[in-house]
Parts: C-alpha cells; sequence; structure tokens
C-alpha cells in the first residue's frame, strides 16, 4: 500500500492540486460572489468527510490539504491550466505507484467537485460541463 513517502513533493503536490483546483473550477464556472462562501464551505464539508470515510488511506491523507495550492491572484486561465495538469500528473503518477488508489482518488476528484456544483440549488450548465471536462481528465468519461 502507498503512502505519501512514496511519492516526490511534485508528485504529492499535483495529488493535493487535482482535487482543490477540481472544486474551484466549479465554483469559478459559475461566478456568484454570494455563492462562493457556500461553495467553500461544500468543499470544506466534502473533504473533511473523506478523511473519515474514504476507504483508501492514501487519499485520506491526500484530502488532508490546508489551502487550496491556489493564490488569490491565480486567474482563471491558470487555474484551469494548472488544475487539468495536475490531475493528469495525479492520474498518471497514481497509475504507476498506487494503481489500487486510481479510482479512489477519481471517485474523490469527481465528489468534491459535485458537492461544490449542488452547494447552492443545484448545478447549472457551466458547472455540469466542467465537471464533464474534469471527469474526462480523470479518465470517467
Amino acid at each position: 500500500m502507498a503512502t505519501k513517502t512514496d511519492f516526490t513533493d511534485g508528485e504529492w503536490t499535483a495529488l493535493q492540486r487535482g482535487v482543490t483546483g477540481s472544486a474551484m473550477l466549479v465554483s469559478l464556472a459559475d461566478r456568484d460572489f454570494t455563492d462562493t462562501f457556500g461553495e467553500a464551505g461544500a468543499m470544506a464539508k466534502f473533504l473533511q468527510g473523506q478523511q473519515m470515510a474514504q476507504s483508501s488511506e492514501l487519499i485520506r491523507e491526500v484530502v488532508k490539504t490546508h489551502g487550496t495550492g491556489f493564490g488569490l491572484t491565480t486567474s482563471p486561465e491558470n487555474l484551469r491550466a494548472e488544475t487539468m495538469g495536475a490531475l493528469e500528473t495525479a492520474i498518471a503518477t497514481l497509475r504507476v505507484k498506487a494503481p489500487d488508489d486510481v479510482d479512489a482518488y477519481r471517485q474523490t476528484v469527481l465528489g468534491v467537485a459535485q458537492a461544490v456544483g449542488d452547494a447552492k440549488g443545484g448545478l447549472t450548465a457551466v458547472e455540469t460541463a466542467m465537471i464533464e471536462e474534469i471527469r474526462k481528465v480523470v479518465g470517467a468519461g
């Protein structure tokens, strides 16, 4: 079973940024400042729940992230590019170093994206499209 020590700092950062970036992409897909707080809360609640409910010890450790790994000045274009790159790196790394955890990671990424989208009255068409794009990158589409 893989643990954090089996990954380089860059690989670990990609694993975490893939999760948090996915949530942020869905949140920013349909920009409404009043929704931002509820969506941030939904992300935090989902990730906290995964720390206890996730069957994969590795993924429980991944979701123990503090912060998103993205700054306030990160542009939407950079957020998208960096998140998609992080997801690609994360999936490729897991396939090599922890193949048994790929599905758990994929489900966590899609779960947090869905939780954020559902946070304020359900998914919009733009949020649904972003989740579909994330789904394709993680190989679930």
